[in-house]
């Protein structure tokens, strides 16, 4: 018997997690709806403002991404990487970790140091590379006026000649059971001047074209840092939707086996009770 209570403690105790992972896969269900359709909404204004400033930027002679297009020999790099501030999301974080440490592995021999977006990055990266900021709160009030003073952060470390190079390392949202690692430059800006012919409008520019591209530029690597924050917040609870997912059906099939087990060993204490009586009865009759 003491058997069969063990058996049961384990299906009392697999129904409470298989509890716990349910209601934490729909919490994130419903967090990934509002995600989704902010990163969804953002995309068209992201990819439209790209289009604008290579646009006008063609149109000009010359360099005309000012300081921030500065092309320095690369001794100093800084990766940004963009994780959560909690686990039970599958690979997410993992995989970004990973792509951190690969990136590191590359430019083995220069200055890398780490630029934390999120409290499990931190964690794991600061024990073997050097880690100059953590902005895991960011999370708590995700506004593109947040991400901003952030981008100005990493504008200022560039323009002052702290880093020769800034790369961005985050989890881009394709649906809710796929998360692609993504790794894009973020200073020095790569040419603005895009390959496609540009049929000039009649436009007047009021201030002048070049002007208008030098505001622009700081305003695109902002939205360019939010839509990737974005991104990876939204693959966050896709991730975790799907690893609670998974994680609920493997308890309900395991909370079944346990239920076939604890029937097939009763059933077997039964039986053997049963033998006892009738043995006993037949040696009192004999």
């Amino acid at each position: 018997m003491a058997n069969l209570k063990e058996i049961r403690n384990r299906i009392t105790s697999v129904s409470s997690t298989m509890q716990i992972t349910s209601a934490m896969k729909m919490v994130s269900a419903a967090k990934l709806k509002k995600a989704q359709d902010a990163i969804t909404a953002m995309r068209p204004y992201a990819e439209k403002l790209t289009e604008l400033l290579q646009n006008l930027s063609a149109t000009l002679e010359g360099d005309v991404g000012g300081e921030y297009t500065t092309q320095r020999e690369i001794k100093k790099v800084l990766l940004v990487v963009v994780t959560s501030n909690r686990g039970l999301a599958g690979a997410f974080n993992t995989n970004a970790i990973k792509e951190a440490k690969s990136r590191a592995e590359f430019y083995a021999g220069k200055q890398v140091d780490i630029f934390a977006i999120g409290k499990k990055g931190n964690d794991v990266l600061s024990k073997t590379l050097p880690v100059v900021d953590n902005q895991s709160t960011v999370f708590d009030d995700l506004t593109f006026d947040n991400v901003a003073k952030i981008a100005d952060s990493l504008m200022e470390k560039f323009v002052a000649g702290e880093y020769d190079k800034i790369e961005l390392i985050y989890n881009q949202f394709k649906n809710a059971a796929t998360q692609i690692v993504q790794t894009e430059q973020f200073l020095p800006l790569a040419s603005l001047k895009s390959d496609l012919t540009v049929t000039p409008g009649d436009y007047i520019f009021e201030p002048s074209k070049e002007e208008i591209v030098l505001t622009l530029i700081p305003k695109s690597l902002k939205t360019q840092l939010y839509k990737g924050i974005r991104d990876s917040f939204a693959s966050e609870h896709g991730a975790r939707m799907t690893a609670m997912h998974k994680a609920t059906d493997n308890a309900t099939e395991l909370r079944n086996q346990l239920k076939l087990t604890y029937n097939k060993a009763r059933q077997a204490a039964i039986t053997n009770e049963i033998l006892e009586i009738v043995g006993g009865a037949e040696a009192l009759n004999g």
